[in-house]
C-alpha cells in the first residue's frame, strides 16, 4: 500500500516478454487432454516425445543411484565419469576424439542451446537460422537481446540453410548461425561437406557455428556425422531425451570450444547450478550395449512408422516433398485443403479426433499452409489417425 492508502500499479511486464511466442501446440494439446477426460478417444501426433518408456538399464542405475544416496550437486558442468563416458560415446560411435573438458552435461539441450546463445550473442547482434525452424531458438536469443534472422527454406535445399545463404546473408552484426541436422520439423539431414562449408564461412567471418544435433541416432537410412569433427570452432548441442529416450529426466550436453568452457561454466553455475543428480547417474547406463540394443530396435520402429505414414499422407493429398533422413516427423504441406493450419488442426482435433501441430509453431514462411504430424504413437494408432483423417477430409 502506498502511504495514501492506494495499492500502487504493477510494474509492466519486461518488453521481451511480448516477443516471445507460445507453443500453439499446447493449446491444442490441453484441448485434446480435456476430450480425452470427456471420454473422447484422440491419436496424438503432435508432440515430439518419443512414446517409448526410458530403458530399463538407464531406469535401474538412476534407481540405484537413489539408494546409494547420490542426490548431492555434481559440479556445474558435469557428473566427470558422465563426461568421460559422453567422450567415450564419441571415440566409439563417430571416431572423433573430444576430451571430456570440452564436454558440458546440461539441463536438457535447451540449457546448452542457451548457454551457447549466452556466451556468443550481445545485444544487437543477429544470428541467422532456418525458417521453418525450431521456435525455442528464435526465442533463446531474443532473450540475450539478439536479433534471430530467419532465413526462409524450402525443399530445394532440404529445408537446410546452405553455405552459399550463410555467406550472402552474414552481415557486420551477425554473430553465429544455427544449423539442426536431423532438423525439427522437417526430418531433414545436411550433408557432411556442406557442413563443413558452413562452418568455414562462419570461421572466415569471426563467427560460431551451433549445430543441433539432438536427433543423432534417429537416422533412418544409413548414418551421419557429427559436427564435433569440425574442430574448436563449433558448438555441438545434443540430447539424452529423443534416442535416449529420457525426456523428463531433463538431460543434455555440449561440446563446447575450449576457450568458453570457463565462461559457460560460470554462467551454468548462476543459472541452474547443475543438471539433476539422479538424471546424470541414470545417464551412465545409457552407452551400455544392452541399452544402445534397445534403441536400435525403437529406431528400426521409427523407420517402420515413417515407411507407413508418409506415403499415406500423401495419398490422402498432404504435400511431402522430402522423406524425413531423421528424428520422428513429417512436415507437410496442407494448402489442397486450408489456407489456415491452425484452424485446420483445431478442427481437425475437434470433429475427427486427431491432434496435430500447425505451421506456425515453426516461423514465418508460410506456415498457414503446413502442418507437422509425429509419429511418436504405435502404427496401429497411426493407422487409426489416418483412417480419421481421410474421412476429415472427403467430407
Amino acid at each position: 500500500m502506498t502511504s495514501g492508502g492506494l495499492r500502487a500499479p504493477l510494474k509492466p511486464l519486461a518488453r521481451r516478454t511480448a516477443e516471445i511466442a507460445p507453443f500453439h501446440v499446447m493449446e491444442l494439446l490441453a484441448r485434446a487432454r480435456e476430450l480425452e477426460a470427456q471420454g473422447r478417444s484422440i491419436v496424438h501426433m503432435e508432440i515430439g516425445e518419443p512414446d517409448f518408456p526410458t530403458p530399463a538399464p538407464i531406469c535401474e542405475a538412476g534407481i540405484a543411484a537413489l539408494r546409494r544416496g547420490e542426490l548431492f550437486y555434481t559440479p556445474a558442468l558435469g557428473l566427470p565419469a558422465l563426461r568421460q563416458a559422453i567422450a567415450d560415446f564419441y571415440r566409439t560411435r563417430y571416431r572423433v576424439e573430444v576430451p571430456p573438458s570440452r564436454i558440458i552435461v546440461t539441463t536438457g539441450s535447451s540449457a546448452a542451446l542457451m548457454l551457447a546463445i549466452c556466451v556468443l550473442v550481445d545485444p544487437g547482434d543477429e544470428v541467422l537460422m532456418a525458417d521453418p525452424g525450431y521456435p525455442c531458438n528464435r526465442n533463446f536469443v531474443r532473450v540475450m537481446g539478439g536479433e534471430p534472422v530467419a532465413l526462409a527454406v524450402d525443399a530445394a535445399t532440404d529445408y537446410q540453410l546452405t553455405p552459399e545463404l550463410l555467406a550472402r546473408r552474414w552481415a557486420d552484426r551477425t554473430v553465429a548461425a544455427i544449423v539442426a541436422s536431423p532438423s525439427n520439423p522437417t526430418g531433414t539431414l545436411v550433408a557432411d561437406a556442406a557442413l563443413a562449408a558452413m562452418a568455414d564461412v562462419a570461421r572466415s567471418r569471426g563467427g560460431m557455428l551451433i549445430v543441433d544435433e539432438i536427433y543423432h541416432g534417429l537416422v533412418h537410412e544409413g548414418g551421419c556425422t557429427t559436427a564435433a569433427r569440425l574442430g574448436d570452432r563449433v558448438f555441438v548441442i545434443n540430447s539424452f531425451s529423443k534416442y535416449f529416450g529420457m525426456t523428463g529426466w531433463r538431460l543434455g550436453w555440449m561440446v563446447a570450444p575450449e576457450a568458453y568452457v570457463r565462461e559457460i561454466d560460470k554462467l551454468a553455475q548462476n543459472i541452474y547450478l547443475a543438471a539433476p543428480t539422479p538424471a546424470q547417474y541414470a545417464a551412465l547406463a545409457a552407452f551400455e550395449p544392452a541399452t544402445l540394443a534397445i534403441l536400435e530396435q525403437r529406431r528400426a520402429e521409427f523407420t517402420r512408422r515413417r515407411d507407413f505414414l508418409a506415403p499415406a499422407l500423401r495419398e490422402l493429398g498432404f504435400d511431402i516433398p522430402k522423406t524425413p533422413q531423421g528424428a520422428f516427423y513429417l512436415y507437410a504441406g496442407c494448402s489442397r485443403f486450408t489456407h489456415d493450419s491452425f484452424a485446420f488442426a483445431r478442427e481437425l482435433l475437434e470433429k475427427a479426433g486427431v491432434a496435430i501441430t500447425p505451421g506456425i509453431d515453426f516461423g514465418d514462411n508460410r506456415p498457414e499452409r503446413h502442418v507437422r504430424f509425429a509419429y511418436t504413437n504405435s502404427l496401429e494408432r497411426l493407422a487409426a489417425g489416418v483412417e480419421r483423417i481421410r474421412a476429415f477430409v472427403r467430407k
